[in-house]
């Protein structure tokens, strides 16, 4: 199926616009979505499956006498079906109360550059060169050990536009391309099986490495057949990507959006201009990351995307806010509206959230902790208390740091801590930076974590 293009997309968000606003609302906003995906699925060590999804759809706000109405619809090419939707978005909100909070839809502002966001070779790739990139994964684990074992992965590539417009003059398009594999494995040995350990490669354009990542996770299974024993203590820790990206979701991310502090459910509340971190974290949310996973022109409500600075050397600096969280203090929105497609309304979250480099190698890191563990997956994370920064998880599993070697893996280790004494905790943070999800991180060091061994 051809892709919308973009006057299409725009206008057709116009069209809506004026419709609703014809109808009697007293501002409107349109948001136009296409996602067209291919995915090769990999099963028990075999390439298992492929399938395509298209999806396509509008969403419609709403605001009359301060009550909000959303509606939406996945028929694109109807213009009776265009019309119910803004008639059911219309119904929605006049039976709603009023919200005091609202002060209307966006402006319009310009926008920042974005690179390296699209690539028509991620565009052109069908299921045979999946299958194939699937295969190249496959073979390179399956060179690294005899005893490796896929259990499950997978190579996928997707192509996404959006349009929004509103009754304040913003109308505006951007596209994007995301391919991405990942592998999961395990090892055998006789009557010894490890847990799984897990690999993955993501970019916004034709830029990954599947023999690389086959190679890692089989590399990380085969070092997880030698275990031993860990002992219940407080001790160093090196959080790799995807732990940071676990113990952080639930927690600091939480924590800094305008609409947990406004609900008192964030402990920094009141606290920008304070440390509440070592001095060894900057972080920013960069929505016009170079390439970035969540790198966009402007945000679910037209509003453009930027870099945020959050913590600056330990100290808090600000705030996520979309539009309506940013009126209610009278402060203007830093881009951070996101939405599930066409069939919600803007909420906040992250765009690229940047935890700023050191200067240190991931070598040097692990060759000056005496005694420690590098950690690369946790278990349990989305257990988290988000207002106190409690946490309890499972390292599934960790490794042993035995004076500046990794000796050994453990199992079954469970960390307990708060996330806000953590990074105050951070003694250090490597030049190692990857992106995982919708962080960017390098590994960072952690002093006096309690870890519970078996």
């Amino acid at each position: 199926m051809a892709v919308l293009e973009k006057n299409q997309m725009i206008s057709l968000a116009e069209d809506t616009v004026k419709a609703a606003v014809g109808k009697g609302a007293q501002e409107a906003e349109a948001y136009v979505y296409e996602g067209q995906a291919t995915n090769v699925g990999i099963e028990l060590g075999q390439i298992s499956k492929s399938h395509r999804i298209i999806d396509r759809g509008l969403g419609v706000r709403v605001a009359a006498n301060r009550a909000i109405g959303f509606a939406y619809t996945n028929i694109l090419d109807d213009t009776a079906a265009v019309e119910s939707v803004v008639i059911r978005a219309l119904s929605a909100a006049k039976a709603s109360k009023p919200d005091p909070d609202w002060k209307g839809l966006p402006q319009k502002k310009p926008y920042g550059i974005v690179e390296k966001t699209y690539d028509s070779k991620v565009v052109e790739l069908d299921s045979e060169d999946l299958v194939n990139i699937a295969s190249t994964m496959l073979n390179a684990a399956g060179q690294v050990d005899k005893r490796v074992f896929p259990i499950e992965g997978g190579i996928g590539s997707a192509y996404i536009s959006n349009a929004v417009a509103n009754s304040n003059g913003i109308a505006s398009f951007d596209k994007g391309t995301v391919i991405e594999c990942s592998l999961a494995a395990i090892a055998r040995d006789g009557s010894k099986v490890t847990p799984v350990c897990f690999e993955f490669n993501a970019a916004r354009n034709y830029n990954i490495d599947p023999a690389g990542v086959g190679e890692e996770a089989a590399k990380l299974a085969v070092s997880a057949l030698k275990t031993k024993p860990i002992e219940t203590k407080t001790t160093t820790l090196i959080l790799t990507q995807f732990a940071l990206q676990d113990l952080l979701a639930y927690t600091l991310i939480n924590a800094v959006k305008a609409d947990s502090v406004q609900r008192d459910q964030s402990p920094f509340k009141g606290k920008i201009g304070e440390t509440v971190a070592s001095e060894s974290l900057t972080i920013s949310d960069d929505g016009l990351f170079r390439g970035g996973m969540r790198t966009w022109v402007f945000d679910g409500e037209g509003v453009p995307h930027q870099n945020t600075p959050i913590i600056e050397e330990g100290v808090l600096r600000n705030f996520l806010y979309d539009n309506y969280a940013a009126k209610k203090e009278g402060k203007e929105s830093t881009g951070n509206a996101s939405r599930a497609g066409y069939l919600s309304t803007p909420g906040i979250e992250t765009t690229n959230f940047h935890l700023m480099s050191g200067d240190k190698s991931s070598e040097d890191m692990l060759s000056e902790v005496e005694d420690g563990l590098l950690i690369y997956y946790l278990q349990g994370a989305h257990s988290s208390n988000p207002v106190s920064g409690e946490f309890s998880v499972v390292a599934t599993p960790a490794w042993k740091i035995e004076k500046g070697e990794v000796t050994h893996c453990s199992r079954g280790v469970m960390l307990a801590g708060n996330i806000f004494e953590v990074l105050k905790n951070v003694s250090a943070v490597a030049s190692n930076e990857r992106q995982v999800g919708s962080l960017i991180a390098p590994w960072v060091e952690v002093e006096s974590v309690r870890v519970i061994g078996k």
